[in-house]
């Protein structure tokens, strides 16, 4: 992907402030609780992914024994059909230059959407989605009721309707989908529809310490409708899904999967089922590792998803002054969010 040289100043320039940020101990651990105590798990690499077009892996989907893959960038949409070796063995393509593609989903016909959703800088007027059909494409051009967001992450129900994730510094994301039907060439409202909040977990990875473990960064549906997850950085979390009552799963309690390490992971698919999840991460070579999910329970609505983060009243107690190690850590992680509007993307 070639960029101009101011954006690629910026870019460098920014990945120094978060790694002098890093290592000036710029993060305190904030004692919050964790969404669910992380299984014991066996990850197998399936295969490896070294093909240069895909050094910014962004999205990845299983269908049967093969994956396509999506790359973050390039002048125009791409997503590429991988065999079981991680090897590329189709390319399907739409003449249009996208702004940030950042996932990838499958809809009930079998069509490809591809989630032009990444600005980095909150700045962007409207985000995309782009339909990939057998002797086609769509552009679905989409804006947010409440200004410009962040998001890389798709999780496309059952029925079809596409719901989008926000990517937030401090962990509680908004969960968006459109508010009218789509129209090809159009621009339809979204509307937010629920709030996912993630904790820290102490699972290492990630461009940007302890941070990356509140950043949402992919989201998948299984195959069979049974389950949905996000990711971030560092951990996955499943929710079991009925019908395509996105919502009403989102309202439960979801089974925390700690990730192993990797530098910027950002794709997430299930396997056959959701009895186990595919995940690889930016930067070649990418392994693609299959991770055992536990069975998840049937849809139970938990109050989870709006009150994992705290307030700054509960934070404080019985209205003391907040701790220093809080005020701390909030501080740096406000540094690191700043660090990161520098980059195109993160």
């Amino acid at each position: 992907m070639n960029l101009p040289a101011d954006r690629l100043r910026s870019r460098a320039w920014g990945r120094r402030f978060l790694l002098a940020t890093v290592l000036a101990g710029g993060f305190t651990v904030v004692p919050v609780a964790a969404a669910e105590e992380p299984a014991a798990v066996a990850p197998t690499v399936r295969c490896t992914i070294t093909d240069e077009r895909l050094a910014e892996l962004s999205g990845l989907v299983v269908v049967g024994d093969q994956m396509l893959a999506l790359n973050d960038g390039g002048d125009q949409v791409a997503v590429y059909g991988l065999d079981g070796a991680c090897q590329v063995i189709d390319v399907q393509t739409a003449p249009v230059d996208p702004f940030d593609p950042e996932d990838l989903g499958i809809g009930p016909g079998g069509e490809v959407w591809v989630a032009d959703i990444g600005d980095n800088n909150s700045e962007r007027a409207t985000v995309a989605l782009h339909v990939l059909r057998p002797g086609g494409a769509s552009l679905y051009r989409l804006t947010y009721p409440d200004g410009a967001h962040d998001a890389e992450a798709l999780l496309m129900a059952p029925d079809g309707t596409p719901y989008l994730v926000t990517k937030e510094v401090l962990g509680s994301s908004g969960v968006y989908r459109p508010a009218a039907p789509l129209a090809d060439g159009a621009t339809v409202p979204l509307e937010r529809v629920a709030t996912v909040n993630v904790t820290l977990t102490g699972t290492p990875g990630g461009p940007v310490g302890r941070a990356g473990q509140l950043m949402i960064t992919g989201g998948a549906v299984a195959s069979d409708g049974s389950a949905l997850a996000l990711r971030t950085y560092t951990d996955a979390y499943v929710w079991p899904l009925s019908g395509s009552d996105v919502v009403g799963a989102l309202a439960g309690s979801p089974v925390r999967v700690a990730l192993p390490e990797s530098p910027q992971g950002e794709a997430i698919s299930f396997a056959a089922g959701a009895r186990s999840l595919v995940v690889a991460s930016e930067r070649l070579p990418s392994p693609v590792t299959e991770v055992a999910v536990p069975e998840v329970a049937a849809p139970t609505p938990s109050a989870a998803a709006e009150s994992a983060v705290p307030s700054f009243d509960d934070l404080a107690g019985d209205g003391s002054p907040l701790p220093a190690a809080l005020l701390a850590a909030l501080g740096a992680t406000i540094v690191v969010w700043l660090g990161s509007r520098l980059l195109r993307r993160s």
